[in-house]
């Protein structure tokens, strides 16, 4: 029987977790409000390096993580069920698997509320129109309501990657270049 790499592990942790705590949410009539505050732990990790050492690195005990995610949650006023999950995800040292909680809990509720999820990377923010015009866009192609993640790669220079389901669209100016670079090579 093959081992399974550290990516698969990770994600099944991350599912689990996030399926048992949607189904507390769910049971609390929090869903959103639980969204809304995983989203926020995760662009607290996105920014701070500090935070990213926290989370992934294993030299911190269980009880120095617990402290700190509970004195983060406090002072950004997560809700008393995600501060709970935090704290526990701490004491059972997956607070490493997080980030993957946190988009498998984003899928979960995607796909309760009929939604698709789609994972948009682009070389710089985009604005709420923006956002919304992607929306829609999606919304023709799917023939579903789509929410979208952005993350934001400066290296793209330009353009986007979509991923919707096990679809990829890329528009990047990366891999254009790439591709002229690549067609150029094969003429000379």
């Amino acid at each position: 029987m093959p081992v399974a790499d550290a990516s698969q592990v990770i994600s099944g942790v991350a599912e689990r977790y996030a399926s048992s705590l949607f189904e507390l949410a769910l049971e609390g009539g929090v869903v959103d409000a639980v969204a809304a505050d995983l989203n926020r732990f995760q662009a607290m990790i996105d920014e701070s390096d500090d935070l990213k050492r926290l989370v992934r690195s294993p030299v911190f005990t269980a009880e120095d993580q617990v402290k700190a995610i509970s004195a983060i949650g406090d002072k950004a006023g997560f809700n008393a069920l995600m501060l709970n999950f935090l704290k526990v995800v701490a004491s059972n040292r997956r607070l490493f698997a997080v980030t993957g909680m946190v988009a498998a809990y984003r899928l979960i509720v995607a796909r309760h509320k009929g939604e698709m999820t789609a994972d948009v990377t682009s070389a710089h923010a985009l604005t709420a129109e923006q956002e919304t015009e992607l929306k829609a866009a999606l919304r023709s192609v799917t023939g579903k309501e789509v929410s979208i993640s952005v993350t934001v790669d400066p290296s793209l220079l330009g353009g986007l990657i979509v991923k919707v389901g096990s679809r990829q669209i890329d528009t990047s100016l990366r891999t254009k270049l790439s591709t002229l670079k690549l067609a150029l090579k094969e003429v000379g």
